[in-house]
């Protein structure tokens, strides 16, 4: 059996958030090209609900790239997921990746939910995706 590792690249998304590394849409619609060339088989394209040009940006790329899996972030609530499922719906193969905050710290400041809630919410925003 070969075993075969697969690429979930984040650089359009995670890699845009280092200090003064902020990308045009087309910039980053190149960008998304060259990782398809390479063979890359995720990329994470951007978070539609962070701000409209994000948005313009993950769709474009959604729309243009053939071959790899685009996928976007959403935080796990309803609208980031309906943002995010917008946004990438026109992809070949879409995908929405969606997290929640776990630990206690966050649990209890953040979202102010107790453990069992924040399971309930993130089984609700992957059905929602689904």
């Amino acid at each position: 059996m070969t075993r075969r590792i697969r690429i979930f690249d984040t650089t359009l998304r995670d890699g845009e958030q280092a200090p003064g590394f902020g990308m045009t849409a087309e910039a980053k619609l190149e960008v998304a090209r060259q990782l398809s060339k390479l063979g890359v088989d995720v990329i994470e394209a951007g978070f539609p609900a962070a701000s409209p040009g994000d948005f313009e940006a993950v769709r474009t790329i959604a729309e243009t790239i053939t071959g790899p899996t685009i996928a976007g972030l959403a935080r796990a609530n309803e609208d980031d997921i309906r943002r995010c499922y917008e946004a990438v719906k026109g992809a070949q193969k879409p995908r929405i990746h969606t997290f929640i905050a776990t630990s206690p710290i966050h649990m209890e400041y953040k979202l102010r939910k107790k453990p069992e809630e924040v399971v309930r919410a993130a089984r609700e925003a992957v059905a929602l995706a689904r």
